[in-house]
């Protein structure tokens, strides 16, 4: 009774660290992103545009493995 009651403690616990880590590196992708995109806007300003909108996709695809790891964890804590 007791280990199963540890057992279900230990897997809620990695899916909340997982669900951490998930959206630490998300939000770290992104910015490196921004970033990077501002110096290159900044080294051709003509061509902002192009950049801009390569970065959207770049970040909305980063946010789509994040939500994709906090869907995972979401079902490592409900599936048993």
């Amino acid at each position: 009774m007791l280990g199963m009651i540890l057992a279900d403690a230990m897997a809620n616990l990695g899916a909340a660290i997982g669900a951490g880590i998930a959206a630490v590196g998300a939000g770290i992708g992104i910015g490196k992103i921004g970033g990077s995109a501002m110096e290159a806007i900044a080294r051709q300003p003509e061509s902002t545009g192009d950049i801009r909108s390569n970065m959207i996709v770049i970040a909305a695809l980063i946010e789509g493995v994040a939500f994709f790891a906090l869907i995972v964890c979401i079902l490592g804590i409900f599936i048993k």
